[in-house]
């Protein structure tokens, strides 16, 4: 019965940190994409100045699909933004931006964090495709070492979120370093666009605290199975 109870706490939990942090990032963004900053200057304006003025002139600036799905490919070297980002001059848009500067630069002078990131990659991507398969294969047959190795491979990808971390917010350090130091916004919309870094930092920590808690559950369920 304790476990049953447990396992319905850490479900709860889990829900409660994801739809938190989701509408936290969403409120604040709605409420930056409302403020335009005095200098007018654009996602995309922000993104070039900030790049040629780090001797990154061969990285492409480009418009993407989607919302909020902007990021910089190390691989083909673009700073990918979407419409929004892209075309408006708010807070957000010179914030997101600017953030994915902050990757580019960080690409630049092979931060050990992103390097190692993108390293494993490939494996992390494995494992989360492998990770739940695995565990309900231990689930339903009541395989225990199925279901270990399903928990092995989660911590993996709990591993890759923990290095993530400082890569994300030392993007943003960077991203607000950069935006003083080229005058992109004022003393006032500086401090708008470092609550909007830090809003969108939090979800990367909620993201770790849940990857936490599922991984408490199901050593939780493994534990009750062995005891069966």
């Amino acid at each position: 019965m304790n476990y049953y109870k447990t396992d319905w706490l850490i479900i709860i939990i889990t829900f409660i940190i994801t739809l938190g942090a989701q509408a936290f990032i969403n409120i604040t963004y709605r409420k930056m994409r409302r403020i335009n900053s005095k200098g007018g200057m654009t996602g995309a304006d922000t993104a070039r100045k900030i790049l040629d003025s780090n001797g990154l002139e061969n990285i492409k600036v480009v418009e993407t699909n989607g919302v909020l799905s902007d990021h910089y490919d190390p691989n083909k070297k673009v700073v990918r933004l979407s419409p929004d980002i892209f075309s408006n001059s708010s807070i957000a848009s010179i914030s997101v931006a600017a953030h994915e500067c902050g990757h580019a630069i960080q690409d630049k002078l092979n931060y050990k964090f992103l390097v190692f990131r993108n390293n494993i990659v490939p494996f992390v991507n494995i494992a989360s495709t492998m990770g739940y398969v695995v565990i309900m294969i231990g689930l339903f047959t009541s395989a225990l070492g199925f279901l270990w190795l399903g928990i092995i491979l989660e911590v993996a990808i709990l591993m890759f979120q923990l290095i993530t971390l400082p890569v994300e917010f030392n993007a943003s350090k960077r991203a607000l370093k950069e935006i003083e130091e080229l005058k992109i916004l004022n003393v006032e919309e500086k401090k708008l666009s470092k609550k909007m870094l830090t809003a969108a930092a939090l979800t990367y920590v909620a993201s770790v605290a849940t990857a936490v808690l599922e991984i408490l559950r199901l050593i939780l369920i493994a534990n009750s199975r062995n005891d069966d």
